[in-house]
């Protein structure tokens, strides 16, 4: 999985962590998480603000 598949990375984050808020997650946070999640290969460098955001975003969507 890489850092453009924003809604893979949701669903997995979602499943890994149900119980997590992601409204309170820091961008530093919300980036180890994904880089631990164990689909995703890419390059923690190829991340930036905007992907964060994005995925963050997604993940409070689905949350509601």
């Amino acid at each position: 999985m890489k850092w453009i598949e924003i809604q893979e990375i949701v669903y997995c984050l979602i499943d890994k962590y149900p119980d997590q808020d992601p409204k309170a997650l820091l961008f530093t946070d919300l980036m180890n998480m994904v880089c631990s999640l164990e689909e995703f290969d890419d390059d923690p460098e190829k991340c930036g603000e905007r992907i964060l955001e994005a995925i963050q975003s997604l993940w409070i969507e689905e949350a509601d």
